[in-house]
C-alpha cells in the first residue's frame, strides 16, 4: 500500500482487482472525501434501483430523488454524517446504534438529532444511553401515543376532550378522504376540512334552488325522481309502439309485419316462457293499431313489460291522463316535457359528497361552523414539525452509521467484489447450471444496451429470463462464467437462480454472449471441435446410408406385396455409370496419396526410433503447442483484459475505472462440482469394469501394434529394395562406330577400366 498527497491529503492507494484504487480506511479518508480527485473514483454514477443494498439507505444518499447516485451527493452525505458523529471512524465498525456522547453536541443538527433521539426513548418508554436502528425502524410505534406529531394530520384523538370535533373529523374522513397519521391512525388535513365545508355550502345552495322552483321542479312532488324513472324505463319501448302504428298509417298492408306474428309464439309455445321472457320483451309494447293510441289497461300491453308499464301508470299516467284510457304520443311528448326543470336542476347539483349526511346534518354542520377550531388544530400539530422530522431523520442518520462504509466500499473502491468474504452490491444471487455455481450474477435493466455495450467485457454471460410464482415477480440477469467448460450450455437450458433472500427462481437460457472461460477450456478447444467435426461426418453419413437402406427396403417390399394382375411401372433406362478411365485416375490418386503416408510415417518412426523417451515426449509437446498454442494465446488475452466494467455501464452505472476479473479470481466467482472417483460396491460390477478396461486397453494396443507392424514391414521392403539396387553392376552404353571411322592405332592397348566418376579425355588421332 502506498500514499500518495492529492490535494493536500495523503490518501492510501493499493492494487485492487488488478487496478490502483483509492483506500477508504478511516474516519478521516470519509471527512476528506470531498478533497479527493474525481478521476480516482472508481464509480462516477449509479442507479438506486437493483442493488442489493438497504433501499432507505440509497434513497437518503439520491439526495434530489432523480434515482441516480452521484459523487456530489456522496460528497454532501460524507459531510453531514462526520458532522454529526463524534468519532468518525467508528463508521468503520458497522454498527447499528449509536451511543449519546457520540452525538456532536457542537454542532447545531447533532444536538437537535441528540434532543430527538432521546425523544424517541421517551416514547417507547425505553431508558438507555444509546439509540438503536430498531428504536426507530417503527413510526407507528414512536407516535403511537402522540396527539399532534408534526405532519398537519390531525385524528380524532387530537380532538381530546371535544367529541363534536371527534365527531366531525370522522364525517370529514367519511365523505371526503382521510391521511394516514405518523400515529397509523387515519385523519384529516386542511385540505380535507376546506373541501368538506365547501361541498357543504354548494350542497346547501343547490337544495335552496329547489326550493325557490318546487312547483316547476317537482311536477310529481317527492315522486318526481320515481316518475322520471320509470318513463326513462318505457321511453324507447313506447317510441317504438307510435313508429308501428305510423307504419301501420302509411301502408295498412303492414299490420301483419310490425305486429307479433302467431308463427313466433308458436316457435317457442312449447318451452317454458318464463325462460323465454328476454325474446318475448322484443315484441311490440302493444298491438300496435292504425290510431296511433296506447291502451291504458294493463292487461293490453305485452306481458314482459305490464309490470314496468304498471309503474308508470300508477306514478305518471293516472295523474296525466285522468279519465282517458288511451294515450297519444303528443300527450306522451307532453309528460315527457314536464320533467325538463328537474332534468336541468339534477344536472346542476352540487356537493354531492356531503349528499348521504342529509339536508338536515349538512345544514346543522354549517350553523355549528367548527371550521375554525378544526383548522388550529392542524396548526398546532404542525407547530411540532421540525421536532418530528428532526425524530425521522434520527433513523436516517442510524441508517448511514451501519451502511455508509459498505456503499463507499462499493461506489469508491468496488473493494466488496474483490473481497471473498463479502458480496457486491450488483451481485444479485446465485445461478446454478449444468454441474456449477456463478456468484456473478447482475439483475439487467435493458437487454437493448447489454447487447450493444456488454461485447466489449470479453467474458461468456449467460442472459436468463428468471421467474419466481411464489413471489408473482420476474426479472432477467446476466450470469457471468469463469470457470468450466460450456459443451452442455444452450439457449433454452433451464436453471435456478437464489437470490440474496434465499428465494429461488425458474431461470430460462435466452441469450449467450460467447467469449474464452479459462485457459483449459481453451487448450483443448481444438481438439473438441475437431472431434465434433468428424462425429458429424460420421452422423450424415451413417444417416445417408440408412436411409438408402430403408429405401431399398420399402421398394423390395412395395415390389414383392404389389396387387397381383397389376402392370409394373416401365423400368427406368439403366445407364452404366463406370468409367475405367475415370476409376484408374482415382485409383492411381489413391495409390500415390497411400505411398506418399507410408513414406512419411516411415520417415517418421525411423526418426522417432532414434529419440529418447524425454526426447519423445518434448516433441509429443511440441506439436500440442503447435495445435493448441494460437487458441491459448488468444483466450489468455481476452482472460487477462475480462472487464465487469461495459455489463455494469448497459446497466445503468458510469463505471471510472477498470474492474478487471482475470483466470484465479474468476475461480471464486464460479464454482465448479467437486466429483468423488466412486468404485462400485457390486463384485459383479467391479469384474465388469475391469473387463472392459482390459478390452479397451487391449484394443488400443492390438491398433499400435498392427500400426506399427505394418509401417515396419513397409520399411523393411523398402531397405530390402534399396540393398538389391545397390548390388546391381552399373552397365555404361557404348555407342558402335564403323570400322572405316576408327583412328589408326599404331599399337595394340590392353582394354582400359572406364573411371565413371570422372569422364575421360579424347586423344586425338595420329596423323
Amino acid at each position: 500500500m502506498k500514499k500518495k498527497k492529492n490535494n493536500g491529503y495523503k490518501w492510501n492507494f493499493a492494487s485492487v482487482g488488478g487496478t490502483v484504487r483509492v483506500k477508504i480506511s478511516s474516519g478521516e479518508d470519509i471527512v476528506r472525501l470531498g478533497e479527493l480527485d474525481r478521476k480516482l473514483w472508481t464509480v462516477l454514477s449509479c442507479p438506486t434501483e437493483g442493488l442489493e443494498f438497504d433501499s432507505k439507505t440509497l434513497q437518503i444518499i439520491d439526495n434530489n430523488g432523480d434515482g441516480k447516485i452521484r459523487v456530489d451527493e456522496v460528497i454532501a452525505t460524507a459531510k453531514w454524517l462526520t458532522d454529526i458523529v463524534k468519532h468518525p471512524d467508528l463508521l468503520l465498525n458497522r454498527q447499528s446504534f449509536l451511543p449519546f456522547s457520540e452525538f456532536n453536541t457542537e454542532n447545531e443538527n447533532g444536538a437537535a438529532l441528540l434532543a430527538s433521539a432521546k425523544q424517541i426513548l421517551a416514547n417507547l418508554e425505553i431508558e438507555k444511553d444509546s439509540i438503536d436502528l430498531e428504536d426507530t425502524a417503527d413510526n407507528v410505534k414512536i407516535f403511537a401515543k402522540t396527539l399532534f406529531n408534526g405532519d398537519g394530520i390531525i385524528t380524532p384523538a387530537s380532538a381530546a376532550d371535544d367529541e363534536a370535533l371527534a365527531t366531525l373529523i370522522g364525517q370529514i374522513t367519511a365523505q371526503i378522504g382521510s391521511a394516514t397519521d405518523r400515529s397509523g391512525v387515519e385523519g384529516v388535513t386542511a385540505d380535507h376540512i376546506e373541501a368538506f365545508y365547501a361541498a357543504c355550502a354548494a350542497y346547501a345552495a343547490w337544495r335552496d334552488a329547489a326550493e325557490a322552483g318546487k312547483k316547476e321542479i317537482f311536477p310529481f312532488g317527492d315522486k318526481t325522481a320515481d316518475a322520471l324513472a320509470a318513463c326513462e324505463a318505457l321511453k324507447a319501448k313506447i317510441a317504438d309502439y307510435f313508429m308501428r302504428c305510423k307504419l301501420i298509417s302509411f301502408n295498412p298492408d303492414a299490420q301483419a309485419t310490425v305486429d307479433v306474428s302467431l308463427d313466433k309464439i308458436a316457435a317457442i309455445s312449447g318451452d317454458d316462457l318464463t325462460a323465454r321472457l328476454a325474446e318475448i320483451e322484443t315484441y311490440p309494447l302493444a298491438r300496435p293499431v292504425a290510431s296511433q293510441e296506447l291502451p291504458l289497461d294493463v292487461k293490453a300491453i305485452n306481458p314482459a313489460w305490464q309490470g314496468a308499464f304498471a309503474t308508470l301508470k300508477a306514478l305518471v299516467l293516472d295523474e296525466a291522463c285522468k279519465g282517458k284510457k288511451v294515450l297519444t304520443e303528443a300527450a306522451w311528448n307532453e309528460i315527457l316535457g314536464k320533467f325538463a326543470a328537474y332534468t336541468a336542476w339534477m344536472g346542476e347539483k352540487a356537493g354531492a359528497e356531503v349528499e348521504p349526511l342529509g339536508e338536515e346534518t349538512v345544514r346543522a354542520i354549517l350553523k355549528a361552523d367548527k371550521k375554525a377550531a378544526l383548522l388550529e388544530l392542524v396548526e398546532k400539530d404542525k407547530a411540532l414539525e421540525a421536532e418530528a422530522v428532526s425524530i425521522e431523520t434520527v433513523d436516517k442518520l442510524l441508517r448511514l452509521v451501519r451502511n455508509f462504509y459498505d456503499f463507499l466500499n462499493n461506489y469508491v473502491v468496488l473493494a466488496d467484489f474483490y473481497d471473498p468474504d463479502r458480496k457486491a452490491v450488483f451481485q444479485a444471487g446465485r445461478l446454478y447450471i449444468d454441474q456449477r455455481s456463478t456468484d456473478l450474477c447482475v439483475k439487467v435493466a435493458d437487454m437493448g444496451k447489454q447487447a450493444d455495450v456488454s461485447q466489449l467485457s470479453g467474458m461468456y454471460i449467460l442472459y436468463c429470463n428468471c421467474v419466481s410464482k411464489v413471489l408473482g415477480k420476474t426479472m432477467t440477469i446476466a450470469a457471468v462464467l469463469t470457470d468450466g467448460d460450456v459443451d452442455d450450455l444452450r439457449v433454452g437450458r433451464n436453471a435456478i437462480f437464489y437470490d440474496r433472500d434465499g428465494n429461488d427462481w425458474d431461470a430460462t437460457v435466452t441469450q449467450i454472449l460467447d467469449n474464452p472461460i479459462s485457459l483449459r477450456q481453451a487448450f483443448w478447444a481444438p481438439y473438441k471441435k475437431v472431434a465434433r467435426w468428424i462425429s458429424d461426418k460420421i452422423d450424415k453419413k451413417a444417416s445417408a446410408k440408412n436411409e438408402k437402406s430403408m429405401g431399398d427396403l420399402t421398394n423390395a417390399a412395395d415390389t414383392a406385396t404389389g396387387t397381383e394382375g397389376a402392370q409394373p411401372a416401365p423400368a427406368a433406362a439403366v445407364t452404366s455409370s463406370f468409367d475405367v478411365a475415370k476409376f484408374a485416375g482415382i485409383f492411381a490418386a489413391i495409390g500415390l496419396a497411400l505411398g506418399f503416408l507410408g513414406n512419411f510415417l516411415v520417415a517418421v518412426i525411423g526418426g522417432v526410433a532414434s529419440l529418447s523417451i524425454w526426447q519423445l515426449l518434448a516433441v509429443i509437446a511440441g506439436i500440442m503447442a503447435v495445435i493448441s498454442g494460437p487458441s491459448v494465446f488468444i483466450a489468455w488475452r481476452k482472460i487477462k483484459k475480462r472487464n465487469l466494467g461495459p455489463v455494469l455501464n448497459a446497466n445503468g452505472w458510469a463505471i471510472n475505472a477498470r474492474a478487471l476479473v482475470n483466470s484465479t479470481f474468476g475461480k471464486t466467482l464460479t464454482s465448479l462440482a467437486d466429483l468423488p472417483k466412486l468404485t462400485a460396491v457390486d463384485p459383479k460390477e467391479r469384474a465388469k469394469r475391469r473387463r472392459r478396461r482390459c478390452l479397451t486397453w487391449l484394443c488400443i494396443l492390438l491398433i499400435l501394434g498392427l500400426v506399427f507392424g505394418i509401417l515396419w514391414y513397409k520399411n523393411k521392403l523398402g531397405c530390402i529394395g534399396l540393398a538389391r539396387y545397390e548390388e546391381q553392376p552399373v552397365v555404361e552404353q557404348v555407342e558402335e562406330v564403323p570400322a572405316e571411322e576408327l583412328p589408326e592405332v599404331p599399337a595394340p592397348v590392353e582394354e582400359a577400366v572406364v573411371d565413371t566418376a570422372e569422364p575421360v579425355a579424347e586423344s586425338e588421332p595420329e596423323a
